[in-house]
């Protein structure tokens, strides 16, 4: 979701454009045709945060939107939320590097350095047991400097951050970041900076779809796009590695 001011019966009000950004078989990126733009308050809750996302999701839904496999997102409650209300069967990964700096705020100036270097050897670790590996290290780390409670942080959503290990290795470095959101979405920013507030709900969804049509072109292609079919069919990846009957693997 982006945020932008919207003039709504002369008074500007906090507003936020719901926009999906999916992976198709063709492997490119492209963005959702259906911007639903909603003039509002800022909501307090998840709860409440999860009724716009699951408006959509529905419509999608009802026009035909099979269930996804896998959902990308930070920590907003919100699409969370409705995720699991209308396609419970979706595996959810948060991206590694919002988690990550969220630990490294929690510590005092002279840690971060040597902190990030642990930490970053999570999200790169080979299988799901060696990242396991580098959290307890770490977490070890952080209690003999008495800021247990910094590694203690790595727990909250461990799930969602280590789901990408169940799909193709090839597709990793697309899985562990939510940074297919965040680029294109830099483009929007400026210009929705540059216009300061919008006069009417529609203007501001024109603009920023003629803004994100242009940032498609940018796009990058998915890694190893032959992959997909078999992610779309269920088919069950162990660290990265294709799983075959009888627990045999081979290379995917």
């Amino acid at each position: 979701m982006t945020r932008l001011k919207v003039l709504v019966f002369g008074v500007v009000v906090l507003g936020g454009l719901l926009i999906l950004l999916g992976v198709g078989w063709n492997a490119g990126r492209q963005a959702r045709r259906e911007c639903e733009a909603i003039a509002r308050e800022r909501q307090a809750t998840g709860e409440r945060q999860a009724a716009p996302w699951a408006a959509r999701l529905r419509d999608l839904k009802g026009r035909g939107l099979r269930a996804p496999r896998r959902l990308i997102a930070d920590g907003h409650l919100g699409i969370w939320g409705a995720v699991r209300t209308v396609f419970p069967t979706v595996r959810e990964q948060r991206g590694g590097n919002h988690r990550l700096v969220n630990v490294l705020d929690t510590l005092p100036k002279k840690l971060p350095a040597e902190a990030r270097e642990l930490l970053t050897k999570i999200p790169y670790a080979e299988t799901r047991a060696e990242a396991e590996r580098q959290k307890r290290a770490f977490q070890a780390w952080a209690t003999k400097k008495g800021v247990a409670a910094a590694g203690r942080r790595l727990d909250e959503d461990w799930e969602r951050l280590v789901t990408f290990y169940a799909f193709p290795k090839e597709h990793w470095k697309h899985l562990r970041t939510t940074n297919v959101v965040e680029s294109p979405f830099a483009a929007v920013r400026r210009r929705t900076a540059a216009a300061k507030r919008f006069k009417k709900v529609e203007n501001a969804t024109a603009v920023i779809w003629k803004t994100l049509l242009v940032a498609e072109q940018r796009f990058r292609r998915l890694d190893a796009p032959e992959c997909l079919p078999e992610v779309g069919e269920g088919v069950v990846f162990v660290d990265g590695v294709r799983e075959k009957r009888g627990n045999a693997k081979v290379a995917a």
